[in-house]
């Protein structure tokens, strides 16, 4: 099975860069022309910048998903109005660097990674890629036959099928229902003309925000963004929504398919980004994790890979996910767990050395420019916050055990519940009735 990560945005969220060293610059941020730029000092010879453009999949309607990461794939597959596609690229080749962009749930990237050396080479390409990107239609044709092809390559991956039935199912007429790769549907019926008007009308001062990680005088790094910025427009004031999902009861949705084993995919609700829960339910899902995995596996034998994770974007919440020849015993596991954490609560010792090993992680997770660069972006974008980039370490060390069990106590409750398999070999009653079914007898695990 296709290994999901556990913390989804959370890791983007959450991670923090390395303490600086007494010679490292602090981080900082400025305005500039209206738009906020946060610099990372690096203490490397590496330059990243990303633009990013806030919104993702609530910036167009659910037809047209899929049209902002087109759009960004565009600005460098498709050449711009000085440099044709190949052009463009044989100059970033000349000095290995390079530059891509894509879209998520929550936004879009558009990033440069090169040698400080090298900068005033490849800033002129970034900025044309990002003002006056050609669109050529041709190459729009191929890149748009890509994007069908990769979309279609996945259609027949069972962790895909499950991950796009329970997101339909549980965020049905939101925003969180679209892929921002889109659908085969949706690209394919998208033009280049619309795509690039799509892109010019979203690229606007008021959306995006510019992050710098790097070692660059603030006097330069201010002349390269008001070069940039001098050819965006300022755009219509923007704000992204954000929205709890608290399911009102446990539901279950079946689809029949002829998978090698069946599929089961679960959906509670989860704290939003900026609120006082957030990292106290992290830390609460990533011990859960550890609990899911030791009982459904190693206890029970019920699964290969069992999983459980926290997604925190602005619509935030939490996964369980297993596949299985047995999906009522696992639904029996997963819900006598979830049932005796909530009565007997983590521990003290589990809340300290989750601490310890979350910080680890995270810190092993953020060793590049690219990964500072993404937390940073991730931060400001969902937490309105970036500095929580960097004191991540002081909101986990506050949680208290009593903020633990009361997080895990308030969101981990109805669960959004999806299969896909043989209908024969599940009982829709036992993941949505109100007992819990009965434990079933530990077996030796795989």
């Amino acid at each position: 099975m296709k290994k999901i990560l556990q913390y989804t945005y959370v890791l983007l969220a959450m991670v923090a860069p390395f303490a600086a060293s007494a010679q490292q610059a602090k981080p900082y941020d400025m305005m500039v022309n209206g738009v906020k730029v946060i610099v990372q000092p690096s203490g490397n010879d590496i330059v990243v910048i990303q633009t990013v453009v806030k919104g993702g999949v609530q910036n167009y309607p659910a037809d047209k998903a899929g049209i902002e990461n087109l759009a960004l794939t565009a600005l460098t597959e498709c050449g711009t109005l000085k440099d044709d596609k190949n052009s463009f690229k044989d100059k970033l080749d000349k000095v290995s660097a390079y530059v891509s962009g894509g879209s998520s749930m929550d936004y879009g990237s558009f990033n440069l990674n090169c040698i400080k050396s090298d900068l005033d080479a490849v800033w002129p390409l970034y900025v044309d890629a990002l003002t006056v990107p050609k669109f050529d239609a041709k190459e729009f044709e191929r890149i748009k036959q890509d994007a069908i092809n990769n979309i279609r390559s996945t259609e027949s991956s069972p962790d895909n099928a499950i991950n796009k039935l329970a997101k339909q199912t549980a965020f049905a007429g939101t925003s969180y229902a679209k892929e921002p790769r889109g659908t085969v549907a949706t690209i394919t019926a998208l033009t280049q003309a619309e795509t690039k008007k799509y892109w010019e009308s979203t690229f606007t001062k008021s959306r995006i925000v510019i992050i710098v990680v790097a070692d660059l005088d603030k006097a330069s790094i201010e002349a390269k963004v008001k070069e940039l910025l001098a050819k965006v427009p300022a755009g219509a004031a923007f704000a992204g929504q954000k929205k709890n999902y608290t399911p009102a009861a446990n539901t279950f949705k079946a689809e029949e398919r002829a998978n090698a084993t069946n599929y089961v995919r679960g959906i509670a609700s989860g704290p939003l980004p900026g609120t006082p829960d957030y990292t106290a339910f992290s830390l609460a899902m990533s011990i859960f994790a550890s609990k899911h995995f030791l009982e459904v596996r190693s206890k029970h034998g019920l699964s290969y890979a069992p999983q459980a994770w926290f997604n925190g974007g602005n619509t935030s919440y939490a996964s369980l996910s297993v596949t299985t020849t047995e999906p009522d015993k696992y639904i029996a596991v997963a819900r006598g767990l979830i049932d005796k954490i909530k009565k007997d609560g983590f521990t003290a010792d589990e809340l300290k050395n989750e601490k310890t090993g979350f910080l680890t992680g995270i810190y092993y997770r953020n060793e590049t420019n690219e990964a500072q660069a993404s937390s940073m972006a991730a931060n400001e974008v969902l937490h309105g916050d970036w500095k929580r980039s960097i004191t991540i370490k002081e909101a986990v060390d506050k949680v208290t055990l009593q903020q633990l069990n009361a997080a895990f106590n308030k969101y981990m409750n109805n669960i959004t519940w999806v299969y896909q398999g043989d209908p024969k070999k599940v009982t829709a009653t036992m993941y949505t009735q109100k007992e819990t079914p009965a434990m079933p007898a530990e077996k030796k695990a795989f």
